[in-house]
């Protein structure tokens, strides 16, 4: 079984416009965007590579069914329509987990015992046996109930896509690594870029900058749960990987050059850029944002720390003046600040050229865009 699968990736919500791009760009298909995810159409060799290829997709995830349940029966019999065989082995683990918001069925519990119940049944009649010891793979069944209408997914990833691998340690205060290369994406890092960051932390922004412009795929590096699957064959997995490989461009001008204050900071960015591939082309050292002078040419991108994660507000917008100070952004010179400060421009000193809506977690932020 090869044919054409739907498949859904969930984002940061103000990134599906990058994440679509990305996913034309691998060659999916028929794509659609909602708010927070992107679906698009392909087969095996598809679930293969956008694991592998995409920075700015939580996870991958194959669509199974659609339909409206107002009922637990409704529900029960919607899940034994769906031909779960075409996945799940006799022997493969079938965990379900999922959410209901604004539905009739709005106990979370009792839909996932429903769901699993038919998903017993339906396996049961296909597979002639009335017991599953759940030793084999595991196929994460997730379930989204959203004004009674019932979405039933099978999870690809396993563990989360801004998982690369490469930042087993984090400061107290990192971005994740899947909003950083959205971020990065909205700053055109170019195969040719110079990227600073002076609040480098552990150095995701460097590091995803280095990814993107060699085209280093991020998950390179990891496994995923529907590896694991019998009915994907492991060469698919094998050449999508050799394909993804083939394509990195190690002749990029590409550098970056990074600056905390904190030492520690500095030689986790090194490290983590070692784990990554990356260090060649990224340059960390310890200063403080009052002697930042960007380089030439270079693209300033930064999460600089504010009052409810690691310093008193006042603090923060004090740092924020020192920034409108040394930044000085212009064409020349483009800056990408993300701050969930609602008036971080009027302490920076500048007007953003553009605005984007953005969550890091659970906190609202701004990516505040100075191009011109």
């Amino acid at each position: 079984m090869n044919k054409k699968i739907k498949l859904t990736c969930p984002c940061h919500f103000g990134l599906e416009s990058v994440l679509k791009f990305e996913i034309n760009k691998i060659g999916g298909e028929n794509i659609t965007v909602t708010d927070g995810r992107v679906s698009f159409e392909g087969g095996f060799e598809m679930i293969a590579r956008a694991n592998i290829c995409l920075a700015s997709a939580e996870r991958v995830l194959i669509e199974l069914a659609k339909f409206t349940a107002k009922t637990f029966e409704e529900l029960f019999q919607g899940i034994k329509k769906i031909p779960l065989e075409n996945f799940i082995g006799i022997k493969d683990a079938f965990p379900v987990k999922g959410h209901s918001l604004n539905s009739k069925l709005h106990s979370v519990p009792d839909c996932q015992s429903i769901i699993k119940k038919a998903a017993v049944e339906r396996l049961k009649e296909k597979y002639h046996t009335g017991w599953f010891e759940e030793t084999g793979s595991v196929h994460q069944i997730q379930f989204s109930i959203m004004k009674d209408t019932v979405t039933i997914y099978l999870d690809t990833s396993g563990t989360g896509l801004h998982k690369r691998g490469y930042r087993k340690n984090s400061n107290s205060a990192p971005i994740r690594e899947t909003l950083a290369a959205g971020i990065i994406d909205l700053a055109r890092v170019r195969s040719s870029s110079t990227v600073c960051d002076p609040f480098c932390g552990s150095g995701t922004f460097l590091i995803e900058s280095a990814l993107k412009a060699l085209n280093i795929p991020p998950c390179i590096n990891r496994r995923f749960a529907a590896e694991k699957w019998d009915c994907i064959n492991k060469k698919v997995w094998q050449e999508e990987r050799s394909r993804a490989i083939s394509l990195v461009d190690r002749s990029a001008e590409f550098k970056a050059v990074g600056f905390d204050i904190d030492d520690e900071s500095v030689t986790l960015s090194e490290e983590n850029a070692a784990k990554a591939g990356v260090s060649s082309r990224i340059e960390v050292s310890c200063r403080d944002i009052s002697e930042y002078k960007p380089l030439d040419g270079s693209i300033t991108i930064c999460n600089p720390p504010y009052g409810e994660r690691m310093l008193e507000l006042r603090e923060a917008e004090q740092l924020y003046k020192i920034m409108g100070q040394v930044f000085d952004p212009s064409r020349e010179h483009p800056c990408y600040i993300i701050s969930p400060h609602d008036n971080f421009e009027d302490f920076f000193g500048k007007k953003a050229d553009k605005k984007r809506k953005l969550y890091n977690g659970m906190i609202k932020c701004n990516l505040y865009m100075y191009f011109k």
